[in-house]
């Protein structure tokens, strides 16, 4: 009896002390859910989640069994290693799983709590009433560039009735500054209305405005995370004699893999276009040897053949969300474009495009009235937020406005974070949480005292992309209105933002505005790295797969897509009963919904993938990329042959690459115990046109 005593008391001292430990970590459960650290059935003391068990045909280690089953959605990196569990440690982990495990059920109770607030509110989709008989108004969205009217709800443009007439009769103008109706649930609701805009329309409305008369330069935007691009091999013949710049956006987002690896994607935009039939004039040395800063050299292309085709410039990479490249951008415009014409900023739907618009327009490259007359484009993930043609006047570059530009950039860069203000410092602190390379955007010349009262660091990523997990910022500018004149854009040259072409057969077709926000990354993409034997399984989401059929060895397998898209592992036998039980659950994440979603939603087809002999440990051999939500970078031992199986939705394209990242498999950590994955590792992120933080002799 003495002895039981002592036993209960024991485990209950155990317990007490086990219970304060998790609640002296009560602040890092929510960090590593804010950050996406891991969500899985229990957490290991180091923070690193492992797989949920689903009754017999789950186990927990993996030891060379074939039955082996985990969900990871986004490992946690820990540079410590794992020590041995003593009986605390093993009384805390069963006190998280079950922790965990408490969460997960109240999650999917609110979950199913919002399907049913969503689905009340879909008996009244739209505030107000169309009125047939009202004419439209001839003004066009501030948002989207559609013209404003109160006809139909689903033409592009709409405002219901009351609101549009209420507008409509203020004395100064209130349909100047009204977004339409899919403007405002864009940004301030985030959800995003179909309309009646076909693939045909958009590129009609895009192919009219680049044949208007006149000298034209066309910035092609291409999305970094799409390649490659499937609209390059049609902008010889949408694009017509005209002069051509490709911009290789979110280069934000993608590690660094090793050392010269924004030349080596620069080069590879490069060979992309030379196979598009897009090529450069022949005075022009290439990437290697770019001789200029800019678009050519400035001289005329001695070949008269050149003027009847695309003449391809340069090719640059950006980040429209932070700024990288921007100001070099801006630099090579004036210097080798200056103002012979039009800018026309074209590409696919998600490049970015709006968002380099609103970039520029609070840049050296708008007048600096217009930064303040002109309404920022609406920003989405959702795909074609643009429907019509978005402008400011483009800033003539005097060789006063160029000199005393280059006078601000080199001030700016003698600059060390320290020198900034509080304001700015959280900007910037922002940005390198949510991106790898950062760039600072500023702006020369000011119109009104309030704008020149401002900081000078106005770049704000909030305001320009969403935040998986909080609602846009609306920066409010509530300063004296102001108004263009037609002084001030006489003779002017425009920027125009085009409406985004839609892809064919692409998977964000089929996905919802909630899966959509899942599957496109905004922060800063981290590789997760498993290591896979034949006759396993791994999944993306419930919207792709790959089956290890054949090989002499275990291969790396590295997802780069969404940090908040689960990737889950599982043996060959069980894979099909895995998806027809947990697509549209929780396990998978996308599609969401249940069997009501998946009834609707396309099956997954199948296409046999055999890569060549591996190169190494550290370089991979292909790419497996599913559509536009990412892909899977395969790294064979060497001269190791595989056999994989692909799957992706029906409708969409699985597409077998070179890397894109060939070493990405290196940025990982330890392998962690009895797992088939390894610890995931985030690079630094880096700040251009600043200097290190300065260091104080004490």
């Amino acid at each position: 009896m003495l002895s039981a005593r002592l036993t209960c008391g024991l485990l209950h001292s155990l317990l007490r002390a086990s219970a304060s430990a998790v609640a002296g970590r009560g602040l890092r459960e929510p960090l590593l859910e804010r950050g996406c650290a891991a969500a899985s059935s229990f957490q290991h003391p180091s923070g690193v989640g492992h797989g949920l068990s689903y009754g017999p045909m789950a186990t927990g280690g993996y030891g060379g069994r074939d039955d082996m089953e985990e969900r990871f959605l986004f490992p946690e990196y820990v540079a410590e290693q794992e020590p041995e569990r003593t009986p605390e440690e093993q009384l805390e982990q069963l006190q998280q799983r079950q922790e965990e495990e408490e969460r997960q059920k109240q999650q999917l109770r609110e979950e199913r709590r919002q399907q049913k607030l969503r689905a009340s509110r879909r008996v009244h989709p739209d505030v107000g009433h169309p009125d047939p008989a009202v004419p439209p108004s001839g003004v066009n969205c501030s948002g989207c560039g559609a013209e404003l009217h109160c006809q139909d709800p689903g033409v592009p443009g709409y405002l219901p009735s009351e609101k549009f007439l209420s507008a409509a009769a203020q004395v100064d103008g209130g349909l100047a500054r009204t977004v339409c109706q899919r403007c405002w649930l864009l940004v301030h609701h985030r959800r995003a209305l179909r309309l009646q805009v076909s693939r045909e329309q958009y590129l009609e409305l895009v192919s009219a405005a680049l044949r208007r008369p006149g000298p034209a330069l066309v910035l092609y935007m291409v999305d970094l995370l799409d390649l490659p691009d499937p609209l390059l091999p049609d902008l010889p013949a949408l694009v017509g004699p005209k002069q051509l710049i490709v911009l290789g956006n979110k280069v934000d987002l993608l590690p660094q893999d090793a050392p010269g690896y924004r030349r080596r994607l620069r080069e590879r935009l490069w060979n992309d276009c030379a196979r598009a039939g897009l090529l450069p004039p022949p005075s022009y040395r290439g990437p290697q040897h770019p001789g200029g800063d800019g678009p050519g050299d400035g001289k005329e292309n001695p070949n008269p053949s050149a003027e009847l085709r695309t003449v391809l410039r340069d090719v640059r990479l950006v980040s429209a969300k932070t700024g990288y490249g921007v100001e070099e951008l801006i630099s090579a415009l004036q210097r080798s474009w200056r103002y012979r014409g039009d800018v026309y900023l074209v590409g696919a739907t998600n490049a970015g495009k709006s968002t380099l618009f609103n970039t520029l327009l609070e840049s050296d490259y708008c007048i600096a009235k217009g930064a303040e007359a002109i309404d920022r484009a609406t920003i989405s993930p959702w795909p074609g937020t643009t429907l019509n043609l978005l402008k400011f006047p483009i800033c003539n570059p005097t060789p006063y406005r160029m000199f005393q530009r280059q006078k601000r950039l080199k001030k700016d860069a003698t600059k060390a974070e320290e020198d900034l203000t509080e304001q700015e410092q959280n900007q910037l602190n922002l940005l390198k949480k949510h991106a790898y390379v950062v760039g600072r955007v500023g702006r020369t010349f000011l119109y009104s005292k309030e704008q020149k009262d401002e900081a000078t660091f106005e770049f704000d990523a909030d305001s320009l992309a969403f935040d998986m997990e909080n609602e846009p910022v609306v920066v409010d500018k509530s300063t004296k209105r102001v108004e263009l004149t037609p002084q001030d854009v006489k003779d002017a040259h425009w920027f125009y933002d085009t409406p985004g072409i839609t892809k064919e057969n692409c998977i964000l077709n089929l996905l919802t505005e909630k899966e959509v926000n899942v599957v496109l990354p905004t922060h800063s993409i981290v590789p997760r790295t498993f290591m896979l034997k034949p006759g396993m399984v791994l999944f993306l989401g419930g919207i792709g797969r790959i089956d290890f059929l054949q090989g002499s060895h275990s291969a790396w397998f590295t997802v780069v897509a969404s940090n908040f898209l689960p990737v889950h592992t599982t043996s060959l036998d069980r894979a099909d009963a895995v998806y027809q039980k947990h697509a549209g659950h929780t396990l998978l994440k996308v599609p969401m919904g249940g069997e009501e979603r998946m009834a609707e939603f396309p099956p997954l087809v199948a296409e046999d993938i055999t890569l060549e002999e591996g190169l190494g440990e550290s370089e991979a051999v292909a790419d497996i990329k599913f559509s536009s939500a990412g892909w899977v970078t395969v790294t064979p031992r060497f001269k190791d042959r595989l056999h994989l199986r692909g799957y992706t939705p029906q409708g969409t394209v699985l597409t077998v690459r070179p890397p894109l990242l060939p070493y990405v498999v290196n940025i990982k950590g330890k392998r962690i115990k009895k797992s088939v994955a390894y610890k995931t590792k985030r690079p630094p992120s880096l700040v251009y046109h600043l200097q290190k933080k300065k260091h104080l002799n004490v």
